[in-house]
């Protein structure tokens, strides 16, 4: 009995899909495997900057500027059909009858918006997908120009049914056997499943979408329930790297993370992958690797459930995230009332707002929360009316940024913090918040915006993270 063909999930994000020479590239890169005689699920973004646009399109629509969403919509048609005739599908083809109707679809989607003047999460989501429903077409006309059979569905056709929570859905516990019963035979048949990622859809077919760098997450969903030997999301940069190399011209490449250390990562500012990228594959224990399209023969980042560590450098890498605020609340009705921090958690999750630190004084006098700062006018809304009768103060601390280490090194190793407090303070970087998890998997320290540069690369160094330099 013949073993069964090796399974390998590809995810190519909007670089990676930037034109028709990104795409045949990427395409090339699937190829690969699939002359080796591996079994692939192709998963894509929208093509560069083409979210954005599409967000801009539909503000444009609500603001009640039709004459600039449509040539914004006019941008996307020249560019989408471009790429199409480069990777040689004719203009009478069925795949640019296809981009053609989506394109269509999209301008009645944003006129919709136009006369309503109102854009709702789930319009937003709507609109925003084809981005990824555009893009897909594209690969699988690059796939079959490299001698593949492939075949193109939205994440909704490939089995993500999510709940209704636009912007931000999250795959339902059905998903994984849709998936299964929708691509397996796609996968027998010897065709190759190209998936428009960031995108799922409800029970009662409505699209959602689930949160920026989503596609990320759609590879790792599709590849839990495919039960694949590995994820491999491909990137334009060597893998994931000890700090942002545009700040830190000193960061490396991490060799191997374990699916904690980059959960930490990616929720405290690394860009490099979703934040729950990972989830779907813990369990199983299907290894996720981020590697170079320029460099694939590159190992890359090796996520896995192994927090190895080689004894010499607890802190592994140095995160940030940029453009938060620190919300600071207080009044003779928190003191001494323990129900107060429940009230405020319960007040901002129904508002689903994200928490990135939070601290309360030893006296209970007064509460401090770090959030986005797109999600301060919402979150000032929320804690405005008096919780439980009690007056709250609110105030607000404006251009902050976190800084996180992260390393499960970190765990039982005495002078972490010590090291860190020392450097920032050597650098004369103000602190005005520090949280640690119990899982000693990060510390993070809430600091002054305009300082997050210079601390980062002082951090990074402090913890021998910089490449060491060449001999000249």
């Amino acid at each position: 009995m013949s073993e069964t063909p090796q399974l390998l999930v590809m995810k190519f994000g909007g670089t990676n899909m930037g034109d028709a020479a990104a795409i045949r590239h990427s395409a090339s890169l699937a190829g690969r495997s699939l002359a080796a005689g591996v079994r692939v699920v192709v998963v894509v973004s929208a093509m560069a900057g083409v979210t954005n646009q599409l967000l801009s399109i539909a503000d444009a629509a609500e603001k009640g500027d039709i004459a600039l969403a449509n040539d914004q919509i006019a941008a996307l048609r020249t560019r989408h059909f471009t790429a199409a005739q480069e990777l040689g599908a004719a203009p009478d083809s069925s795949v640019s009858r296809e981009i053609r109707e989506l394109l269509e679809t999209l301008r009645q989607a944003v006129y919709g918006v136009y006369l309503l003047r109102e854009l709702t999460p789930r319009s937003k989501d709507l609109i925003v997908a084809f981005g990824e429903r555009l893009s897909a077409p594209l690969m699988t006309v690059a796939l079959e120009r490299w001698g593949h059979r492939a075949h193109h569905l939205t994440g909704g056709q490939a089995g993500i049914v999510t709940d209704s929570h636009f912007g931000s859905a999250r795959p339902l516990p059905s998903a994984a056997g849709r998936i299964r019963d929708r691509l397996s035979g796609l996968l027998d048949a010897g065709v190759t499943p190209v998936i428009s990622g960031f995108m799922g859809e409800t029970e009662k077919g409505a699209v959602t979408t689930l949160g920026r760098g989503g596609t990320d997450f759609s590879a790792t969903i599709v590849g839990a329930a495919l039960h694949a030997s590995e994820v491999w999301a491909w990137k334009d940069v060597d893998g994931v790297m000890s700090a942002d190399p545009r700040s830190v011209p000193g960061a490396q490449n991490i060799a191997q993370l374990s699916y904690g250390e980059v959960m930490e990562l990616a929720y405290f500012g690394a860009k490099v992958l979703h934040p729950l990228a990972v989830t779907p594959l813990q369990d199983a224990g299907i290894p996720l690797r981020v590697k170079s399209a320029a460099d694939p023969d590159f190992p890359g980042t090796l996520v896995t459930g192994d927090a190895h560590t080689d004894g010499v450098h607890p802190v592994k890498a140095v995160t940030a995230i940029r453009n938060v605020s620190i919300i600071n609340v207080s009044g003779a009705g928190i003191l001494g009332v323990p129900d107060v921090v429940a009230d405020l958690f319960a007040a901002l999750a129904r508002e689903n707002i994200t928490l990135l630190m939070v601290s309360q004084s030893s006296s209970m006098s007064n509460v401090s929360l770090v959030i986005l700062g797109s999600d301060e006018e919402r979150t000032l809304a929320a804690l405005t009316p008096p919780m439980g009768g009690r007056q709250l103060q609110v105030d607000v601390q404006r251009g902050v940024a976190v800084l996180a280490i992260v390393g499960a090194g970190m765990r039982g190793t005495k002078g972490v913090s010590a090291r860190l407090f020392g450097a920032l303070a050597g650098d004369d970087i103000n602190i005005l918040m520090i949280s640690q998890g119990s899982s000693e998997l990060n510390i993070s320290v809430a600091i002054e915006g305009q300082d997050v540069d210079r601390a980062t690369r002082t951090v990074h160094g402090a913890f021998g993270l910089d490449a060491p330099v060449a001999a000249d």
